[in-house]
């Protein structure tokens, strides 16, 4: 990764940091060259962030570029806002007290470099305080008043206005700040480095806590840093080679601007925007299907005017599927022409096609893992009891059939040839294919992006080994897009 130190001018930097570069923000500014590098990271050391200065350009060009200011744009409106100490001070409660409850004056100035108090006594506070900012020098001042302490400034400050006698802590704080991002600041040899994309507040998610630690370990074991980042971490995106995408993706979703933005950088990503584009559009997959001879349900994509054919087409019960519905959401059983009309107007309002299918009843589904072009896992999901669906939604309570691993050797040949001849239609990452076996024929029903791996279900047969091979295809690619093949 390039590491950019852009200045007012060229001396306002005088400490030398290996794998650092200086340069004046007129050249970052004006100099194509660096608007097409990626894999970038500028550090905004202006003399000022002024609306429309050179300050507040390098940032917001710097965003454009994909380089990830710090200040970023959001940062310096922040910064200037009228309620910036009230914002500030609700934010971090308690914290102020609790840090400067052992103060015998009756007002502390803080000078905070990357995040360092330069004095030492309030470490936390300046943390908490930088992180809120995200400003390279920032400067607050406290003032006790009746038994509290309050915040009556903060401001941001200029690499400038550090005295002599603070250089060598501003530069380990800079040292410091790299190092724990994880921003690398040499061309040294260094591991690969994962981040794996998760949303702890989202309820269905397709991997459980205990098949994250083992994707983790996995990663160790086949030397590479692997992290669980956030959708709150997305200003630290490219500061990795690679993302595994485990949150629940769709087009509408942030999933997809996050996985776009990954491989604009030229990051490894599973899964790529394509597939998601792809998987998530039902409509889509029936055409490449049918496009491909690859045997579906008997289909019909459904419009405003034909939907007085869908009974004689494919008779009662039948399936209507919403394009973009997930976890069995957005598909429904039809037992009635009445029934039929009601939901089918009201998907139509939702989106100009919908796909309506024979409905083939099955004690399970065939689930296909495939990675890399190859099989992975295979496994049986079984309906949701008294249901028709595996997962079966009911007011707030959900509940799934149960999941029955089994090795490729057990599974008939057919059903791992059709599987891999979809999935391969649509790329090279990570898809579950599902398929229902009706006698001996087999239907592809859907190809799925971002599939299950939950510790228990999917890894019952290969166990570690699953994760293992995940993270080996990781790394091989990492290796590859650096054009070094040696794993």
């Amino acid at each position: 990764m390039n590491i950019l130190f852009v200045v007012s001018r060229e001396q306002d930097w005088p400490n030398d940091i290996p794998g650092v570069t200086v340069i004046p923000a007129q050249t970052y500014l004006m100099d194509p060259a660096y608007g097409d590098t990626r894999s970038t990271k500028v550090f905004n050391l202006c003399r000022t962030y002024r609306y429309q200065s050179k300050g507040y350009y390098v940032s917001l060009l710097a965003e454009a570029r994909g380089h990830q200011p710090l200040p970023d744009a959001e940062a310096m409106k922040d910064l200037h806002s009228e309620t910036l100490v009230q914002d500030v001070s609700d934010k971090l409660g308690n914290l102020i007290d609790c840090s400067l409850s052992r103060t015998h004056e009756e007002m502390v100035d803080l000078n905070i470099y990357f995040g360092r108090d330069a004095d030492g006594a309030h470490q936390h506070l300046c943390e908490q305080l930088f992180k809120l900012l995200r400003t390279p020098v920032l400067h607050a001042r406290f003032e006790r008043a009746n038994d509290h302490w309050h915040l009556c400034s903060i401001h941001a400050g200029s690499i400038c206005d550090i005295p002599p006698h603070h250089n060598d802590l501003a530069t380990q704080a800079v040292i410091a700040h790299l190092k724990e991002q994880k921003i690398r600041t040499s061309t040294a040899a260094r591991k690969p480095c994962l981040a794996i994309l998760h949303d702890p507040q989202r309820a269905e998610s397709p991997s459980n806590d205990e098949a994250m630690r083992k994707f983790l370990e996995a990663a160790a074991l086949l030397g590479m840093d692997a992290e669980l980042i956030t959708p709150k971490d997305m200003r630290r995106l490219t500061d990795f080679d690679a993302l595994f995408i485990r949150d629940t993706t769709n087009v509408d979703h942030y999933t997809y601007q996050v996985s776009r933005q990954a491989a604009a950088a030229g990051m490894v990503v599973i899964d790529d925007p394509d597939s998601i584009l792809r998987c998530t559009n039902k409509i889509y997959l029936n055409e490449l299907l049918t496009r491909h001879h690859i045997p579906t349900p008997k289909t019909l994509v459904v419009h405003q005017g034909n939907v007085d054919q869908i009974v004689s087409t494919l008779g009662l019960p039948c399936i209507l599927k919403q394009p973009d519905g997930a976890f069995s959401l957005g598909v429904v059983k039809i037992e009635s022409e009445q029934d039929l009309l009601v939901k089918v107007n009201e998907l139509l309002q939702q989106s100009e096609l919908v796909l309506a299918q024979e409905y083939l009843p099955t004690q399970f589904d065939w689930r296909i893992g495939v990675l890399d072009q190859r099989v992975l896992f295979v496994c049986k999901y079984y309906m949701a009891p008294g249901h028709w669906q595996i997962i079966k939604h009911d007011h707030h309570h959900t509940s799934e059939g149960r999941t029955e691993a089994l090795s490729v050797g057990e599974v008939p040949d057919d059903v791992v040839k059709i599987a891999l001849q979809a999935a391969n239609l649509i790329g090279d990452g990570f898809y579950g294919v599902d398929l229902k076996q009706v006698g001996s024929q087999y239907y592809v029903i859907e190809i799925n992006d971002n599939p299950n791996v939950d510790a228990g279900n999917e890894d019952a047969v290969l166990g570690d080994a699953l994760y293992r091979e995940v993270m080996g295809v990781f790394r091989k690619r990492i290796e590859s897009s650096k054009g070094n093949c040696t794993l």
